[in-house]
């Protein structure tokens, strides 16, 4: 193989869509997968402009035994006239045959559930979606973390007073 050119510019390590920043206060998660996403040309371009939302997304098999994510919401391509994507259409998510099987297993038991934390492109500019094997929090699980959220906060707090 040839050795790569060195004045190449290195590529950011990775550029983040959008971010699920309710489901970590919603569900405890457990086990974090990285999968890959099948997507069309427009849903691409609409991603890199940042249109996209993963809050009500959730993953879940489909019946050719893999795994889909639904609810994933991609706005339009303004520019994309007849060849535009559904928004809320089922994506199918590349994933290891170990992986699959392995989650498809776990989502067998009663109130476990796949959800979307994040998605990025990568490195190699490539989109890529990260997924929680989550369990639902209670309400005063919830509660909980919000306090625990709070002394760390008010804590980080008095030790720049203490420090400054």
């Amino acid at each position: 193989m040839a050795p790569k050119p060195k004045n190449k510019k290195a590529a950011p390590a990775s550029t983040s869509v959008t971010f699920n920043r309710k489901a970590r206060y919603e569900y405890t998660i457990e086990e974090e997968f990285e999968a890959g996403i099948v997507l069309t040309g427009t849903e691409v371009k609409s991603l890199r402009m940042g249109r996209s939302n993963i809050a009500d997304a959730y993953a879940g098999p489909s019946r050719d035994g893999e795994i889909v994510v639904h609810n994933l919401y991609i706005a339009t391509y303004a520019n994309g006239n007849r060849f535009n994507h559904e928004e809320r259409r089922p994506r199918k998510l590349l994933l290891h045959k170990k992986q699959i099987n392995k989650l498809l297993g776990r989502l067998k038991v009663r109130g476990v559930t796949l959800i979307p934390l994040s998605l990025y492109f990568n490195a190699r500019g490539l989109c890529k979606l990260k997924l929680g094997l989550a369990t639902g929090k209670k309400e005063y699980e919830k509660r909980d973390s919000i306090k625990q959220r709070d002394w760390q906060r008010d804590k980080a707090r008095i030790m720049r007073e203490k420090n400054g």
